[in-house]
């Protein structure tokens, strides 16, 4: 429960009120409605009494003066007691995506699984391991065509080259019966390894193409082999 003007010390008084605020500016009408009365008194004075008008109208001016200095000094008082507008707050950021070149290379098989299965494929199963013959993640689209993806999670200086395009080549199509097939990859492709997989239809998804398909602006392997 918040108790009003719990925090503030007891006889603490705030060093600018509307009041004086008002009574101010009451002063500075009413000088300003004096002055003129009185400079029509010295423009009639003047021409009998030149000496005196002069002294009343010194008078005069250092009166405006101080009456300006007030009010100089109390807009800096309603200046500094104004409430400072708060910093807006940041809105924390989020990285939707997955660092996959710091997953184990089976963490990034599930996860390349867990793509699938979030994208509206069935029978996803996880295949890699001794004896895969080149298969870590097997699939059915959505249009029941059969997904077959080898998972290469390499570091960005370590590329997939042709020999292992090659391996996959010889069993993706023949023993797996893929419709699709594709090397998912935290690096890239070495131009030999790419363009072997281009001549075998086979599908490379570097790391642009990974991030792109896990924050959902990029196609899918499957989607992008139609």
């Amino acid at each position: 429960m918040t108790i009003p003007g719990a925090g503030e010390r007891p006889g603490r008084q705030s060093p600018f009120s509307l009041r004086h605020l008002a009574l101010c500016f009451g002063l500075i009408a009413a000088v300003v409605c004096g002055a003129g009365l009185t400079v029509r008194a010295l423009a009639a004075e003047a021409a009998d009494h030149p000496v005196s008008a002069l002294f009343t109208g010194a008078a005069l001016f250092v009166t405006a003066a101080a009456v300006l200095r007030r009010r100089h000094r109390l807009m800096r008082a309603v200046a500094a007691s104004a409430p400072a507008a708060a910093a807006p707050c940041p809105m924390p950021v989020y990285d939707p995506i997955p660092a996959y070149e710091s997953m184990s290379p089976d963490e990034f098989e599930e996860a390349v699984a867990e793509l699938c299965r979030r994208d509206g494929c069935s029978d996803v199963g996880v295949t890699g391991g001794a004896g895969d013959l080149g298969a870590d993640v097997v699939a059915t689209a959505p249009d029941g065509r059969r997904v077959v993806i080898q998972c290469k999670r390499y570091s960005p200086d370590h590329k997939v080259g042709s020999q292992d395009l090659q391996r996959f080549g010889g069993t993706c199509f023949a023993v797996h019966g893929a419709h699709t097939a594709t090397v998912v990859t935290t690096s890239d492709f070495t131009q030999p390894g790419a363009e072997y997989a281009a001549q075998c239809g086979i599908g490379c998804f570097g790391a642009e193409e990974l991030a792109a398909w896990a924050a959902g602006t990029g196609p899918s392997p499957w989607d992008a082999q139609r």
